[in-house]
């Protein structure tokens, strides 16, 4: 890893670092939060599109464990997602495959606790990344891939203004030895102050 690239994620992404709306807050994942998110985890309809099937037991662990060494090791940012208005811990989301040069990153690794899904808490975390990537990182281009046959997700992404761009075909393992389709999308710097998702407060 170039020493200007470690600079940048210092700077960009240091353990304070707290983003927020009306609705919801983003703060960097922490070790204390697994409680929270096991017993989040026993749904097993959250992970059908997921890569971790986190209602098994001690896979929520081993991915608090990954999202944390990836975080250490300056590869990838989880969030924990917080209900503000009783700081109730609902899910996460990333900032990964980042590159300073080409002025890309990526959205992904995002779940939510199925008392969460539907209020509004995953469009206001995606404004508070898509935010913090054109207007303080000065990002190009941000992206997000899910899993072809998630059409909730599809149609979500959609909504806030991603643009669809291709299918990679078997892309990825997935739990229950399942190959995934990976469909992209993407939003560029000049899509962003015209997005639906821009006006969320």
């Amino acid at each position: 890893m170039s020493v200007m690239k470690n600079n940048l994620f210092l700077k960009f992404f240091p353990d304070d670092l707290l983003l927020e709306t009306s609705l919801v807050q983003l703060r960097i994942l922490q070790p204390t939060d697994e409680a929270a998110f096991q017993a989040l985890s026993k749904d097993s309809s959250i992970w059908k599109y997921f890569t971790f099937d986190c209602s098994i037991p001690g896979e929520m662990h081993r991915w608090v464990e990954e999202a944390l060494f990836t975080r250490n090791s300056l590869i990838r940012v989880p969030f924990t997602i917080i209900r503000k208005s009783d700081g109730s811990i609902c899910g996460s989301t990333s900032f990964g495959n980042i590159s300073f040069f080409d002025k890309r990153i990526e959205i992904g690794w995002s779940w939510l606790g199925t008392p969460f899904m539907g209020t509004g808490i995953n469009t206001h975390a995606k404004h508070l990344l898509l935010k913090y990537a054109f207007e303080e990182m000065h990002m190009e281009r941000v992206e997000v891939k899910t899993d072809l046959l998630n059409e909730r997700a599809r149609a979500a992404l959609l909504k806030i203004g991603m643009k669809e761009e291709g299918v990679l075909r078997s892309h990825m393992q997935m739990p229950h030895n399942r190959r995934r389709d990976s469909i992209y999308y993407s939003m560029l710097k000049e899509e962003w102050g015209s997005s639906v998702v821009q006006k969320v407060q």
